[in-house]
């Protein structure tokens, strides 16, 4: 069964919410509710790959203890430099 456009944003919105650990619920979380909607088809596609990595990958790669992959290279240094910006505006 093919997916609408619109069911693709809303499961990828609640995959962000819904990682497994509470840690990267509030780093994806907050960026899918911002920017979700406004990426492109390829950006959409990468953030879904993205979502299939395990919490512990992610994590190393958003703290920079371990290198991504190239292809989620680049909008995971958008999601840090979201994370970032929004721990800075919290303090």
């Amino acid at each position: 069964m093919d997916e609408t456009a619109d069911a693709g944003l809303k499961r990828m919105a609640m995959r962000s919410w819904r990682r497994g650990t509470k840690e990267m619920d509030l780093v994806l979380g907050p960026f899918a509710d911002a920017h979700l909607a406004g990426l492109s088809k390829p950006d959409l596609l990468t953030y879904d790959a993205l979502l299939a990595e395990n919490d512990q990958d992610l994590m190393a790669w958003i703290l920079g203890q371990s290198v991504p992959p190239p292809a989620l290279a680049p909008l995971l240094t958008r999601i840090i430099a979201f994370a970032e910006t929004r721990l800075a505006r919290e303090k």
